[in-house]
């Protein structure tokens, strides 16, 4: 496969190694031509230009397509679609590296916080993740209004000018979580000596009441249709197959199903070891049925990678999936089968309500969910209908 008859020019030599590596990542062939193509093109453009392979950049790039779209008609490919190249050639040390803007104040203080979050707390990376991000989005704000000083002059008012704004447009669920990250970053400045008051406790709680709402999840025989609705004939079907398997047989969460790797599969044990929260690993005893789909993915749908995570993304570059994707397989699952519309949880929500149903007791729920504290799981007492009727006292006055 060479992708142009034409000679690729300034690509040359380096177009039989890209075509690999192109291969290699999961590109179908008939991309990889596109690729090719494109790259020849590329390299006839660079040797007319007497431009070398080491002066080869985003903008260089940009200007090539700014030409072609000068002298042509139809579609022009964007800069992105060279991404691929360049990252094969800076690999190779062939074109240097994207320089990066200095830090500034507010990505020092982000560093640095991230750091106390991963050395001090010992959190998982999402978390992180999402406190980070918070934490960036309050200090530009507070950087962008008072300048050099956006720190040691941080008062109370401004924490909970910004937490007003922030929590305006989320649920109360959300908007707690909003509050502990504020509090968080907040406790950090203070730590260290950033701020000279504790503005944590500035940071006012969300009305809210503990254990008032009942798990929503869907019907068992909804849950059977999402099932069904998986094409077997498709990798990605075999694919989301498994990965629904997995959330509505052993309720695992969706970074849990993210995050499970090949090693992480006794087979002959008929074990699987999860990944949970706070670091945790549990081992969960493997049913047959969800043994199957598996391994009919792993056979059948999943490609050669040394990618040691069990589920990976369609299209390429190979990758492994991150956490939202079950959800995504779950709402196209949904659609597929003319179910409203539900997330990933809901399903684990599902499946302890059928366990309920089926005369299980709330501590062997809590074993399947791995519930830290059986008070988690007291929540779906108010879904077990069936002893609620038993212990409920008639209503004064209901008979007559």
């Amino acid at each position: 496969m060479t992708g142009t008859r034409r000679k690729p020019g300034r690509m040359g030599p380096h177009i039989e190694g890209f075509q690999a590596r192109l291969l290699e990542l999961g590109y179908t062939p008939g991309t990889v031509r596109g690729l090719l193509k494109e790259a020849g093109g590329l390299g006839r453009w660079m040797a007319s230009q007497d431009i070398q392979t080491a002066r080869l950049s985003e903008g260089a790039v940009g200007t090539f397509l700014a030409g072609r779209q000068a002298s042509m008609h139809g579609r022009v490919p964007s800069v992105r679609s060279f991404a691929p190249l360049l990252e094969y050639l800076r690999n190779l040390a062939l074109v240097p590296p994207v320089t990066a803007a200095p830090p500034t104040p507010v990505d020092e203080l982000v560093a640095d916080y991230e750091t106390w979050l991963v050395v001090d707390r010992g959190l998982a990376a999402p978390t992180v993740l999402r406190y980070e991000n918070l934490a960036r989005r309050f200090l530009c704000e507070q950087a962008a209004a008072f300048g050099v000083g956006f720190v040691d002059e941080l008062t109370g008012a401004e924490v909970v000018g910004f937490l007003v704004r922030e929590c305006s447009r989320l649920s109360v669920g959300a908007a707690k979580g909003r509050v502990g990250e504020l509090r968080s970053l907040l406790r950090f400045l203070y730590l260290k000596g950033l701020t000279p008051l504790a503005l944590a406790t500035a940071v006012p709680p969300v009305a809210g009441w503990h254990d008032t709402g009942v798990p929503t999840g869907i019907a068992a025989s909804d849950v059977e249709r999402l099932l069904d609705g998986c094409d077997k004939n498709d990798s990605g079907g075999i694919r989301d197959f498994a990965i629904l398997m997995l959330v509505a047989r052993l309720g695992l969460r969706s970074a849990e199903v993210a995050r499970l790797e090949l090693g992480d599969i006794d087979w002959r044990a008929g074990e699987i070891v999860v990944r949970g929260k706070a670091r945790r690993r549990d081992r969960l005893p493997l049913p047959s049925d969800v043994g199957e789909a598996l391994s009919e993915y792993l056979c059948e749908a999943r490609r050669a990678t040394p990618i040691r995570r069990v589920f990976l993304a369609c299209k390429a570059p190979t990758r492994a999936i991150r956490p939202d994707l079950v959800s995504d397989v779950t709402r196209r699952a949904c659609e597929r089968a003319g179910v409203h519309q539900v997330g990933a949880h809901r399903l684990r929500h599902a499946l302890a309500t059928e366990m309920l149903r089926r005369g299980a007791t709330l501590v062997e729920v809590s074993q399947v969910l791995r519930h830290r504290d059986l008070a988690t799981t007291a929540i779906y007492a108010k879904v077990d209908l069936g002893s609620l009727r038993q212990v409920a006292q008639p209503w004064p006055g209901a008979q007559r």
